[in-house]
Protein backbone atom coordinates (compact mmCIF):
# COMPACT_ATOMS: atom_id res chain seq x y z
CA UNK A 1 0.00 0.00 0.00
CA UNK A 2 2.69 2.64 0.87
CA UNK A 3 5.10 1.51 -2.03
CA UNK A 4 2.03 2.16 -4.21
CA UNK A 5 1.24 5.68 -3.01
CA UNK A 6 5.44 6.40 -3.71
CA UNK A 7 5.25 5.22 -6.96
CA UNK A 8 2.30 7.27 -8.18
CA UNK A 9 2.70 10.33 -6.14
CA UNK A 10 5.03 11.68 -8.24
CA UNK A 11 3.41 11.22 -11.25
CA UNK A 12 0.35 12.84 -9.79
CA UNK A 13 1.83 15.85 -8.93
CA UNK A 14 3.71 16.23 -12.53
CA UNK A 15 -0.19 16.21 -13.74
CA UNK A 16 -1.32 18.85 -11.22
CA UNK A 17 1.95 20.62 -12.21
CA UNK A 18 1.61 21.19 -15.65
CA UNK A 19 -2.05 23.41 -15.80
CA UNK A 20 -0.24 25.57 -13.05
CA UNK A 21 3.09 26.40 -14.49
CA UNK A 22 0.76 27.87 -17.45
CA UNK A 23 0.33 31.06 -15.10
CA UNK A 24 1.70 34.17 -16.29
CA UNK A 25 2.10 35.52 -13.01
CA UNK A 26 6.03 35.11 -12.51
CA UNK A 27 6.38 35.68 -8.45
CA UNK A 28 3.38 32.27 -8.19
CA UNK A 29 5.22 30.58 -10.53
CA UNK A 30 8.52 30.78 -8.44
CA UNK A 31 6.16 30.35 -5.37
CA UNK A 32 4.63 27.15 -7.04
CA UNK A 33 8.27 26.12 -8.02
CA UNK A 34 9.86 25.86 -4.42
CA UNK A 35 6.92 23.97 -3.62
CA UNK A 36 7.08 21.66 -5.56
CA UNK A 37 10.55 21.10 -4.67
CA UNK A 38 9.90 20.87 -1.03
CA UNK A 39 7.33 18.22 -1.96
CA UNK A 40 10.07 16.53 -4.06
CA UNK A 41 12.38 16.35 -1.45
CA UNK A 42 9.70 15.69 0.96
CA UNK A 43 8.69 11.97 -1.11
CA UNK A 44 12.36 11.29 -2.11
CA UNK A 45 13.44 11.52 1.63
CA UNK A 46 9.74 9.20 2.52
CA UNK A 47 11.09 6.81 -0.05
CA UNK A 48 14.79 6.41 1.69
CA UNK A 49 13.36 5.77 4.75
CA UNK A 50 10.42 3.47 3.11
CA UNK A 51 13.60 1.55 1.33
CA UNK A 52 15.18 1.49 4.97
CA UNK A 53 12.41 0.20 6.72
CA UNK A 54 11.52 -2.51 4.92
CA UNK A 55 15.34 -3.60 4.90
CA UNK A 56 15.04 -3.21 8.79
CA UNK A 57 11.97 -5.29 8.59
CA UNK A 58 14.18 -8.28 6.81
CA UNK A 59 17.44 -7.94 9.10
CA UNK A 60 14.82 -8.55 12.29
CA UNK A 61 13.30 -11.28 10.78
CA UNK A 62 16.30 -12.94 10.20
CA UNK A 63 17.57 -12.40 13.39
CA UNK A 64 14.40 -12.75 15.44
CA UNK A 65 11.86 -15.08 13.29
CA UNK A 66 9.76 -14.47 16.11
CA UNK A 67 9.82 -10.57 16.62
CA UNK A 68 6.81 -8.70 16.03
CA UNK A 69 7.09 -7.37 12.22
CA UNK A 70 5.53 -3.97 13.99
CA UNK A 71 7.83 -3.70 16.51
CA UNK A 72 11.01 -3.06 14.18
CA UNK A 73 9.28 -0.79 11.86
CA UNK A 74 8.99 3.12 11.69
CA UNK A 75 6.21 3.41 10.32
CA UNK A 76 2.46 2.00 11.72
CA UNK A 77 0.52 -0.75 9.51
CA UNK A 78 -2.55 -0.91 9.05
CA UNK A 79 -2.92 -4.05 11.34
CA UNK A 80 -0.91 -2.81 13.92
CA UNK A 81 -3.73 0.17 13.72
CA UNK A 82 -6.47 -1.99 13.47
CA UNK A 83 -5.16 -5.21 15.41
CA UNK A 84 -7.48 -6.51 17.99
CA UNK A 85 -6.47 -4.98 21.88
CA UNK A 86 -4.51 -7.69 23.59
CA UNK A 87 -5.70 -9.12 26.88
CA UNK A 88 -4.65 -7.49 29.83
CA UNK A 89 -3.20 -10.03 31.52
CA UNK A 90 -0.58 -9.94 28.71
CA UNK A 91 1.00 -7.05 29.76
CA UNK A 92 3.91 -5.50 27.82
CA UNK A 93 4.82 -8.69 26.26
CA UNK A 94 5.04 -9.38 22.46
CA UNK A 95 2.14 -11.48 21.07
CA UNK A 96 2.20 -13.31 17.62
CA UNK A 97 -0.74 -13.29 16.27
CA UNK A 98 -1.66 -15.84 13.77
CA UNK A 99 -4.17 -15.02 10.75
CA UNK A 100 -4.23 -18.10 8.99
CA UNK A 101 -5.99 -20.95 10.41
CA UNK A 102 -9.70 -21.90 11.35
CA UNK A 103 -11.16 -23.39 14.62
CA UNK A 104 -13.29 -26.42 14.23
CA UNK A 105 -15.82 -26.19 16.71
CA UNK A 106 -17.68 -29.64 17.51
CA UNK A 107 -19.95 -30.39 19.92
CA UNK A 108 -19.50 -32.83 22.97
CA UNK A 109 -16.61 -30.58 25.12
CA UNK A 110 -15.95 -32.16 28.25
CA UNK A 111 -16.71 -29.81 31.30
CA UNK A 112 -13.84 -29.38 33.82
CA UNK A 113 -14.58 -31.64 36.34
CA UNK A 114 -12.41 -35.36 37.08
CA UNK A 115 -15.27 -38.07 36.95
CA UNK A 116 -13.97 -40.54 39.58
CA UNK A 117 -16.08 -43.53 38.40
CA UNK A 118 -14.20 -44.29 35.45
CA UNK A 119 -11.36 -46.61 35.45
CA UNK A 120 -9.71 -48.44 33.41
CA UNK A 121 -7.95 -51.88 34.27
CA UNK A 122 -6.03 -53.23 30.99
CA UNK A 123 -3.46 -50.88 29.08
CA UNK A 124 -0.84 -51.18 27.07
CA UNK A 125 2.66 -49.91 26.01
CA UNK A 126 2.47 -49.64 22.06
CA UNK A 127 6.42 -49.81 20.14
CA UNK A 128 4.78 -47.98 16.93
CA UNK A 129 4.05 -44.69 19.20
CA UNK A 130 8.04 -44.47 19.31
CA UNK A 131 9.11 -43.45 15.87
CA UNK A 132 12.52 -44.75 15.38
CA UNK A 133 12.32 -47.90 17.56
CA UNK A 134 12.82 -51.00 15.92
CA UNK A 135 9.34 -53.18 14.96
CA UNK A 136 10.42 -55.72 17.02
CA UNK A 137 12.06 -54.45 20.59
CA UNK A 138 13.98 -56.60 22.59
CA UNK A 139 11.59 -57.59 25.17
CA UNK A 140 12.43 -57.93 28.77
CA UNK A 141 9.01 -59.55 30.20
CA UNK A 142 7.06 -62.70 29.21
CA UNK A 143 3.55 -62.90 29.38
CA UNK A 144 2.68 -64.02 33.01
CA UNK A 145 5.03 -61.69 34.67
CA UNK A 146 4.38 -59.49 37.27
CA UNK A 147 5.54 -55.79 36.99
CA UNK A 148 5.52 -52.77 38.64
CA UNK A 149 4.68 -49.25 37.66
CA UNK A 150 8.70 -47.94 35.96
CA UNK A 151 9.45 -51.69 35.60
CA UNK A 152 11.65 -52.31 32.31
CA UNK A 153 9.45 -54.25 29.57
CA UNK A 154 11.60 -53.70 26.24
CA UNK A 155 14.32 -51.67 24.97
CA UNK A 156 15.69 -50.62 20.99
CA UNK A 157 17.66 -53.11 20.02
CA UNK A 158 19.81 -50.09 18.45
CA UNK A 159 20.05 -48.13 21.18
CA UNK A 160 19.75 -50.57 24.14
CA UNK A 161 20.22 -47.35 26.81
CA UNK A 162 16.78 -46.03 25.90
CA UNK A 163 14.00 -48.16 28.66
CA UNK A 164 10.53 -48.27 28.22
CA UNK A 165 8.65 -49.01 31.02
CA UNK A 166 5.55 -49.94 32.32
CA UNK A 167 2.98 -47.09 33.41
CA UNK A 168 0.83 -49.55 36.17
CA UNK A 169 1.74 -52.86 38.09
CA UNK A 170 0.08 -55.91 36.97
CA UNK A 171 -0.18 -58.78 35.39
CA UNK A 172 1.79 -58.61 31.74
CA UNK A 173 -1.34 -60.60 29.71
CA UNK A 174 -0.52 -60.68 26.19
CA UNK A 175 2.17 -59.29 23.75
CA UNK A 176 0.78 -58.75 20.80
CA UNK A 177 1.87 -59.14 16.85
CA UNK A 178 0.83 -57.23 14.15
CA UNK A 179 2.14 -58.01 10.57
CA UNK A 180 5.67 -59.03 10.15
CA UNK A 181 5.41 -60.34 13.68
CA UNK A 182 6.12 -56.65 14.49
CA UNK A 183 4.97 -56.26 18.42
CA UNK A 184 2.12 -53.78 18.20
CA UNK A 185 1.05 -53.96 22.08
CA UNK A 186 2.44 -55.50 25.57
CA UNK A 187 -0.90 -55.72 27.71
CA UNK A 188 -0.51 -55.35 31.49
CA UNK A 189 -3.40 -55.93 33.65
CA UNK A 190 -3.24 -53.31 36.29
CA UNK A 191 -3.41 -54.29 39.99
CA UNK A 192 -5.97 -52.85 41.97
CA UNK A 193 -3.57 -50.57 44.11
CA UNK A 194 -0.49 -49.46 42.10
CA UNK A 195 2.79 -50.33 42.90
CA UNK A 196 6.24 -48.59 42.06
CA UNK A 197 9.41 -49.47 41.27
CA UNK A 198 11.57 -47.22 43.74
CA UNK A 199 13.65 -44.96 42.00
CA UNK A 200 17.34 -44.02 43.41
CA UNK A 201 17.96 -40.59 44.85
CA UNK A 202 19.23 -38.49 42.28
CA UNK A 203 19.99 -35.00 41.97
CA UNK A 204 20.11 -33.36 38.68
CA UNK A 205 21.87 -29.94 40.28
CA UNK A 206 24.94 -31.90 41.16
CA UNK A 207 25.11 -34.33 38.51
CA UNK A 208 26.75 -34.17 34.76
CA UNK A 209 24.66 -34.13 32.36
CA UNK A 210 25.71 -37.39 31.36
CA UNK A 211 24.69 -38.50 34.35
CA UNK A 212 20.99 -37.12 33.73
CA UNK A 213 20.88 -38.56 30.72
CA UNK A 214 21.74 -42.51 31.81
CA UNK A 215 19.34 -41.69 34.89
CA UNK A 216 16.46 -40.27 32.80
CA UNK A 217 16.93 -43.47 29.83
CA UNK A 218 17.05 -45.76 32.62
CA UNK A 219 13.95 -44.95 34.43
CA UNK A 220 11.57 -44.75 31.79
CA UNK A 221 11.09 -40.97 31.50
CA UNK A 222 13.64 -40.25 27.98
CA UNK A 223 10.34 -41.75 26.11
CA UNK A 224 8.55 -38.90 26.99
CA UNK A 225 11.50 -36.15 24.92
CA UNK A 226 10.35 -35.79 21.36
CA UNK A 227 13.18 -34.53 18.66
CA UNK A 228 12.58 -32.31 15.76
CA UNK A 229 12.85 -32.63 12.84
CA UNK A 230 11.11 -35.95 12.12
CA UNK A 231 9.72 -36.32 15.54
CA UNK A 232 11.50 -39.19 16.86
CA UNK A 233 12.19 -40.48 20.49
CA UNK A 234 14.99 -37.73 21.54
CA UNK A 235 18.64 -38.93 20.30
CA UNK A 236 20.37 -38.86 23.50
CA UNK A 237 24.05 -37.77 22.30
CA UNK A 238 22.41 -35.25 20.59
CA UNK A 239 21.85 -31.78 22.14
CA UNK A 240 18.94 -29.69 21.66
CA UNK A 241 19.40 -26.13 20.47
CA UNK A 242 16.02 -25.47 22.80
CA UNK A 243 13.17 -27.54 24.04
CA UNK A 244 9.69 -26.46 23.38
CA UNK A 245 6.87 -26.78 25.21
CA UNK A 246 3.31 -25.56 24.40
CA UNK A 247 0.84 -24.76 27.18
CA UNK A 248 -2.21 -24.92 25.11
CA UNK A 249 -3.33 -27.08 22.58
CA UNK A 250 -5.78 -25.37 19.78
CA UNK A 251 -7.35 -28.69 18.52
CA UNK A 252 -10.92 -29.81 18.39
CA UNK A 253 -12.00 -30.56 22.04
CA UNK A 254 -8.78 -30.14 23.21
CA UNK A 255 -8.14 -30.38 26.82
CA UNK A 256 -7.96 -27.29 28.62
CA UNK A 257 -4.04 -27.97 30.22
CA UNK A 258 -4.84 -24.82 32.42
CA UNK A 259 -7.73 -27.36 34.06
CA UNK A 260 -4.84 -30.52 33.49
CA UNK A 261 -2.08 -28.65 35.29
CA UNK A 262 -4.46 -28.00 38.41
CA UNK A 263 -2.42 -30.01 41.55
CA UNK A 264 0.63 -30.66 39.86
CA UNK A 265 2.29 -27.43 39.47
CA UNK A 266 5.39 -28.40 41.95
CA UNK A 267 6.25 -31.34 39.62
CA UNK A 268 5.48 -29.32 36.27
CA UNK A 269 7.94 -26.83 37.48
CA UNK A 270 10.62 -29.38 38.14
CA UNK A 271 9.87 -31.03 34.92
CA UNK A 272 10.89 -27.32 33.61
CA UNK A 273 14.21 -27.31 35.81
CA UNK A 274 15.54 -30.36 34.65
CA UNK A 275 15.04 -30.05 30.79
CA UNK A 276 17.30 -26.86 31.35
CA UNK A 277 20.11 -29.04 32.66
CA UNK A 278 19.65 -31.23 29.00
CA UNK A 279 19.77 -27.93 26.65
CA UNK A 280 22.62 -25.64 25.38
CA UNK A 281 19.67 -22.75 24.80
CA UNK A 282 16.65 -22.51 26.65
CA UNK A 283 13.31 -24.00 27.81
CA UNK A 284 10.76 -22.10 25.62
CA UNK A 285 6.94 -22.07 26.71
CA UNK A 286 4.04 -21.23 24.21
CA UNK A 287 1.39 -19.42 26.35
CA UNK A 288 -2.29 -18.35 24.64
CA UNK A 289 -2.90 -15.09 24.47
CA UNK A 290 -6.77 -16.31 23.23
CA UNK A 291 -8.99 -16.43 26.10
CA UNK A 292 -10.48 -13.71 27.97
CA UNK A 293 -8.90 -15.06 31.36
CA UNK A 294 -5.19 -15.84 32.12
CA UNK A 295 -3.67 -19.43 31.73
CA UNK A 296 -2.71 -20.82 35.02
CA UNK A 297 -0.46 -19.74 37.13
CA UNK A 298 1.85 -22.59 36.85
CA UNK A 299 2.67 -21.44 32.94
CA UNK A 300 2.73 -17.33 33.82
CA UNK A 301 4.60 -17.55 36.46
CA UNK A 302 7.06 -20.87 35.47
CA UNK A 303 10.86 -19.79 36.54
CA UNK A 304 13.72 -20.51 34.60
CA UNK A 305 12.02 -20.43 30.93
CA UNK A 306 11.38 -17.77 28.29
CA UNK A 307 8.04 -17.34 27.02
CA UNK A 308 6.06 -16.65 24.32
CA UNK A 309 2.14 -15.04 23.12
CA UNK A 310 0.11 -16.81 20.39
CA UNK A 311 -3.24 -15.33 19.75
CA UNK A 312 -5.08 -17.02 16.74
CA UNK A 313 -7.07 -19.74 15.87
CA UNK A 314 -5.66 -23.39 15.26
CA UNK A 315 -3.05 -24.64 14.64
CA UNK A 316 -1.51 -21.80 16.86
CA UNK A 317 -0.95 -24.04 19.50
CA UNK A 318 0.73 -26.71 17.77
CA UNK A 319 4.18 -26.61 18.72
CA UNK A 320 5.71 -27.06 15.47
CA UNK A 321 3.97 -23.45 14.50
CA UNK A 322 5.18 -21.74 17.74
CA UNK A 323 8.85 -22.94 16.81
CA UNK A 324 8.69 -21.72 13.35
CA UNK A 325 7.42 -18.23 14.93
CA UNK A 326 10.84 -18.47 17.29
CA UNK A 327 13.95 -20.53 16.12
CA UNK A 328 12.90 -22.41 13.23
CA UNK A 329 14.64 -25.98 12.73
CA UNK A 330 16.68 -27.33 10.17
CA UNK A 331 18.49 -30.27 9.00
CA UNK A 332 21.64 -29.68 11.64
CA UNK A 333 19.66 -27.27 14.28
CA UNK A 334 17.74 -30.53 16.48
CA UNK A 335 15.09 -29.42 19.36
CA UNK A 336 12.60 -31.30 21.45
CA UNK A 337 9.11 -30.78 22.56
CA UNK A 338 7.18 -32.01 25.12
CA UNK A 339 3.82 -31.97 25.92
CA UNK A 340 2.36 -30.27 29.69
CA UNK A 341 1.81 -33.86 31.08
CA UNK A 342 5.22 -35.10 29.92
CA UNK A 343 6.67 -32.25 31.90
CA UNK A 344 4.89 -33.53 34.89
CA UNK A 345 5.84 -37.07 34.56
CA UNK A 346 9.32 -35.85 34.37
CA UNK A 347 9.22 -33.40 37.35
CA UNK A 348 7.65 -36.22 39.20
CA UNK A 349 10.62 -38.59 39.08
CA UNK A 350 12.22 -36.49 41.25
CA UNK A 351 9.33 -34.54 43.39
CA UNK A 352 7.79 -38.11 43.76
CA UNK A 353 11.20 -40.86 43.44
CA UNK A 354 9.16 -42.80 41.24
CA UNK A 355 7.63 -42.41 37.24
CA UNK A 356 4.40 -41.99 37.69
CA UNK A 357 2.35 -42.19 34.37
CA UNK A 358 -0.65 -41.17 35.69
CA UNK A 359 -2.90 -38.67 33.19
CA UNK A 360 -5.72 -36.23 33.41
CA UNK A 361 -7.75 -37.48 29.60
CA UNK A 362 -10.38 -35.82 28.12
CA UNK A 363 -13.30 -37.93 26.99
CA UNK A 364 -15.05 -35.82 24.48
CA UNK A 365 -17.46 -35.61 21.43
CA UNK A 366 -21.30 -35.24 20.53
CA UNK A 367 -21.92 -39.38 20.49
CA UNK A 368 -21.39 -39.52 24.07
CA UNK A 369 -23.83 -39.62 26.64
CA UNK A 370 -21.85 -37.42 29.12
CA UNK A 371 -18.40 -36.15 27.92
CA UNK A 372 -15.81 -35.79 31.01
CA UNK A 373 -12.36 -35.75 32.16
CA UNK A 374 -10.90 -38.57 33.75
CA UNK A 375 -8.13 -39.74 35.97
CA UNK A 376 -6.22 -42.56 34.45
CA UNK A 377 -2.77 -43.83 33.12
CA UNK A 378 -0.50 -43.90 29.79
CA UNK A 379 -2.04 -46.39 27.25
CA UNK A 380 -5.53 -46.93 28.96
CA UNK A 381 -8.31 -49.16 27.20
CA UNK A 382 -10.52 -47.26 24.84
CA UNK A 383 -12.95 -49.17 25.26
CA UNK A 384 -12.92 -49.30 29.36
CA UNK A 385 -13.19 -45.61 29.24
CA UNK A 386 -16.02 -45.29 26.87
CA UNK A 387 -17.89 -48.39 28.88
CA UNK A 388 -21.85 -46.75 29.21
CA UNK A 389 -21.32 -44.09 28.07
CA UNK A 390 -21.82 -44.32 23.66
CA UNK A 391 -25.20 -42.54 22.62
CA UNK A 392 -25.11 -45.43 20.08
CA UNK A 393 -23.29 -48.22 18.42
CA UNK A 394 -22.29 -46.52 14.93
CA UNK A 395 -19.29 -44.80 16.14
CA UNK A 396 -15.51 -43.77 15.25
CA UNK A 397 -13.33 -43.88 18.49
CA UNK A 398 -10.27 -41.92 17.74
CA UNK A 399 -6.94 -41.84 20.32
CA UNK A 400 -6.18 -37.94 19.90
CA UNK A 401 -8.41 -35.15 17.98
CA UNK A 402 -10.20 -35.39 14.67
CA UNK A 403 -7.69 -33.89 12.88
CA UNK A 404 -4.58 -35.64 13.61
CA UNK A 405 -5.78 -38.51 15.70
CA UNK A 406 -5.92 -42.43 14.99
CA UNK A 407 -8.98 -44.77 14.56
CA UNK A 408 -9.05 -47.26 17.66
CA UNK A 409 -11.19 -49.94 18.41
CA UNK A 410 -12.75 -50.51 21.97
CA UNK A 411 -10.36 -53.43 22.50
CA UNK A 412 -7.66 -51.05 21.88
CA UNK A 413 -5.35 -48.44 23.68
CA UNK A 414 -4.90 -45.01 24.06
CA UNK A 415 -1.61 -44.05 22.42
CA UNK A 416 1.20 -43.04 24.62
CA UNK A 417 1.65 -39.20 23.79
CA UNK A 418 -2.45 -39.29 23.74
CA UNK A 419 -4.29 -37.44 26.27
CA UNK A 420 -8.09 -37.10 24.75
CA UNK A 421 -10.58 -39.60 23.17
CA UNK A 422 -13.10 -38.50 20.25
CA UNK A 423 -16.07 -39.92 19.34
CA UNK A 424 -17.39 -38.96 16.26
CA UNK A 425 -20.46 -40.92 14.19
CA UNK A 426 -19.24 -42.53 11.03
CA UNK A 427 -20.50 -40.91 7.96
CA UNK A 428 -21.02 -44.09 5.80
CA UNK A 429 -23.88 -42.54 3.65
CA UNK A 430 -24.02 -41.03 0.14
CA UNK A 431 -25.46 -37.32 0.18
CA UNK A 432 -27.74 -36.84 -3.19
CA UNK A 433 -26.50 -33.60 -4.94
CA UNK A 434 -24.17 -32.70 -2.55
CA UNK A 435 -23.32 -29.21 -1.83
CA UNK A 436 -25.82 -28.35 -4.54
CA UNK A 437 -28.79 -28.84 -2.38
CA UNK A 438 -29.97 -26.73 1.38
CA UNK A 439 -28.17 -29.02 4.19
CA UNK A 440 -27.72 -28.87 7.89
CA UNK A 441 -24.50 -26.52 8.76
CA UNK A 442 -21.45 -28.70 8.30
CA UNK A 443 -17.93 -27.94 9.81
CA UNK A 444 -16.06 -26.70 6.18
CA UNK A 445 -13.46 -23.51 5.12
CA UNK A 446 -15.48 -23.74 1.85
CA UNK A 447 -18.04 -20.84 1.43
CA UNK A 448 -19.92 -23.34 -0.53
CA UNK A 449 -21.79 -24.09 3.01
CA UNK A 450 -23.44 -21.05 4.66
CA UNK A 451 -20.58 -21.64 7.62
CA UNK A 452 -19.09 -18.07 7.19
CA UNK A 453 -22.70 -16.43 8.18
CA UNK A 454 -22.39 -18.42 11.77
CA UNK A 455 -18.86 -17.65 13.38
CA UNK A 456 -19.69 -19.30 16.31
CA UNK A 457 -21.88 -21.90 15.19
CA UNK A 458 -20.99 -25.37 16.88
CA UNK A 459 -21.11 -28.51 14.70
CA UNK A 460 -22.02 -32.29 15.59
CA UNK A 461 -19.39 -33.71 13.07
CA UNK A 462 -18.89 -37.34 11.40
CA UNK A 463 -16.75 -38.85 9.88
CA UNK A 464 -17.90 -38.34 5.80
CA UNK A 465 -15.23 -36.68 3.69
CA UNK A 466 -17.70 -35.09 1.57
CA UNK A 467 -16.46 -36.20 -1.96
CA UNK A 468 -14.25 -38.88 -3.15
CA UNK A 469 -10.08 -37.98 -4.11
CA UNK A 470 -9.54 -35.70 -6.99
CA UNK A 471 -6.72 -34.73 -9.22
CA UNK A 472 -3.89 -32.81 -6.85
CA UNK A 473 -4.67 -29.03 -8.40
CA UNK A 474 -3.00 -25.92 -7.00
CA UNK A 475 -5.85 -23.93 -4.99
CA UNK A 476 -3.65 -21.92 -2.22
CA UNK A 477 -6.29 -23.68 0.16
CA UNK A 478 -3.16 -24.75 2.51
CA UNK A 479 -1.69 -21.43 2.49
CA UNK A 480 -4.54 -20.49 4.41
CA UNK A 481 -4.95 -23.07 6.73
CA UNK A 482 -0.59 -23.13 7.51
CA UNK A 483 0.39 -20.25 9.32
CA UNK A 484 4.23 -20.57 8.83
CA UNK A 485 6.79 -19.65 5.65
CA UNK A 486 5.95 -22.69 4.08
CA UNK A 487 4.56 -23.60 0.61
CA UNK A 488 2.76 -26.97 1.64
CA UNK A 489 1.32 -27.93 -1.99
CA UNK A 490 4.68 -27.67 -3.73
CA UNK A 491 6.21 -29.43 -0.49
CA UNK A 492 4.06 -32.12 -1.40
CA UNK A 493 4.35 -32.69 -4.90
CA UNK A 494 8.00 -32.74 -4.46
CA UNK A 495 7.50 -35.62 -2.17
CA UNK A 496 5.61 -37.40 -4.44
CA UNK A 497 7.91 -36.85 -7.38
CA UNK A 498 10.61 -37.97 -4.75
CA UNK A 499 12.56 -34.22 -4.85
CA UNK A 500 15.02 -34.52 -2.17
CA UNK A 501 16.48 -31.05 -2.96
CA UNK A 502 12.66 -29.67 -3.20
CA UNK A 503 11.98 -31.20 0.12
CA UNK A 504 14.64 -29.77 1.74
CA UNK A 505 13.99 -26.52 0.58
CA UNK A 506 10.46 -25.99 0.75
CA UNK A 507 10.81 -26.37 4.76
CA UNK A 508 10.43 -30.23 5.24
CA UNK A 509 11.96 -30.24 8.55
CA UNK A 510 9.36 -28.13 10.23
CA UNK A 511 6.72 -29.45 9.58
CA UNK A 512 5.09 -33.28 11.30
CA UNK A 513 1.60 -34.83 10.49
CA UNK A 514 -0.64 -32.55 13.65
CA UNK A 515 0.75 -29.15 11.16
CA UNK A 516 -0.68 -30.44 8.23
CA UNK A 517 -4.17 -31.81 9.03
CA UNK A 518 -5.78 -28.50 9.01
CA UNK A 519 -4.64 -28.33 5.14
CA UNK A 520 -5.52 -31.72 4.79
CA UNK A 521 -9.51 -31.41 6.43
CA UNK A 522 -9.58 -27.83 4.04
CA UNK A 523 -8.23 -30.16 0.90
CA UNK A 524 -10.57 -30.15 -2.15
CA UNK A 525 -8.67 -32.67 -3.60
CA UNK A 526 -9.07 -34.96 -0.24
CA UNK A 527 -5.14 -35.72 -0.73
CA UNK A 528 -3.60 -37.60 2.23
CA UNK A 529 -1.28 -34.90 3.19
CA UNK A 530 -0.26 -36.29 6.75
CA UNK A 531 0.45 -39.80 4.86
CA UNK A 532 2.24 -38.21 2.34
CA UNK A 533 4.13 -36.14 4.73
CA UNK A 534 5.43 -38.70 6.55
CA UNK A 535 6.52 -40.77 3.44
CA UNK A 536 8.71 -37.54 2.86
CA UNK A 537 10.15 -37.41 6.67
CA UNK A 538 11.24 -41.25 6.23
CA UNK A 539 12.79 -40.91 3.14
CA UNK A 540 15.05 -37.53 4.16
CA UNK A 541 15.61 -39.63 7.33
CA UNK A 542 16.79 -42.46 5.79
CA UNK A 543 19.34 -40.30 3.51
CA UNK A 544 20.57 -38.74 6.75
Amino acid sequence: MRTAVTKFLPLALLFLSSPLMAQDNTGSSNTLMLTLLALVVLIAFFVLVQVADNLLRIQAKKVAPGADPDATSVFPSLRGIFRKRQPGYVGDAAVTELKQGYDIRLEGTAPLKIDGRTRATTFAVQPPNFRGVAPIPKMVVEVGQKVKAGDHLFHDKKVTDIKYVAPVSGEVVAINRGERRAITEVVIKADKDIEYRKLGKFDPEKSSREDLVNYLMDCGAWALLRQRPYDLVADPVAVPANIFVSTFDSAPLAPDNNFVVQGREKAFQKGLDVLNLLTSGKVILGLSANGGEAPAKAFTEAEGVEKHWFRGPHPSGNVGVQIHHIAPVGAKRVVWTLGVQEVITLGAVFTEGRFNAERVVAITGAELKEPKYVRTFIGANVGELLKNNLANDHVRLISGDVLSGRKKEAENFLNFYDDQITVLAEGDYYEMFGWLLPSKLTPSVSRSFPNFLFPDAVYRADTNMHGERRAFVVTGQYEAMLPMDVLPQHLMKAILTNDYDGMEGLGIYELIEEDVALCEFACTSKQPLQKILRQGLDMMHEQG
